[in-house]
């Protein structure tokens, strides 16, 4: 799948599981077991948020803290859809592809900054979908896409502290769930 292809529809299914959170799921505990809905939601929009400028050269010195705190505000459904919308359009726009980014562990490709992006979004629009007693099944293409990425990349996760330790599963378990069981959560988790 074409990288911002697939980092737009990843962007769009999270905000379609904000979409269904009812007003009374704000406050419950997601399997990021730091996290409750709100705060899930408002990491992933700070993350958006975040992305615009850095896809556009700024240093992380020049952004400080100006996205720090609760970014939802009243509407946090169209905080979420602005915020992925912004992402999506610096993500697109000519030459974006080719550029680098200042993360806090050095400069990265922006096409890698995506990935990491589009895993963080997926995973936890799972996370989501689990919290929100919403259906966890996610998009194919989008599971298959972070899966075939993130081999490479768990260790580093899992040195940096970004995800728990590997969750078993049955050795007949499909690619959702050996993903999301890599990425530290349990396939099966309930509230």
């Amino acid at each position: 799948m074409e990288l911002i292809a697939a980092y737009r529809r990843a962007l769009g299914e999270f905000g379609d599981q904000v979409a269904r959170i009812r007003p009374d799921q704000w406050d419950d505990p997601t399997p990021c077991t730091d996290w409750t809905v709100r705060e899930l939601v408002n990491h992933l929009v700070y993350e958006d948020r975040w992305s615009v400028p850095l896809i556009n050269g700024a240093s992380l010195g020049s952004i400080g803290d100006r996205f720090e705190g609760d970014l939802l505000g009243a509407d946090p459904v169209t905080s979420a859809r602005d915020a992925a919308a912004e992402s999506v359009a610096a993500a697109s726009a000519p030459g974006a592809l080719n550029r680098t980014v200042e993360l806090s562990f050095g400069m990265t490709p922006t096409e890698e900054y995506l990935r990491q992006l589009l895993a963080d979004h997926v995973v936890h629009g799972w996370d989501l979908a689990a919290a929100t007693g919403a259906d966890r099944d996610l998009d194919a293409d989008l599971v298959r896409e972070v899966a075939e990425w993130f081999p490479a990349n768990e260790a580093g996760y899992r040195a940096g502290g970004a995800i728990a330790a590997a969750v078993e599963v049955p050795a007949g378990a499909g690619t959702q769930d050996r993903l999301i069981a890599a990425f530290g959560r349990d396939p099966r988790w309930t509230t």
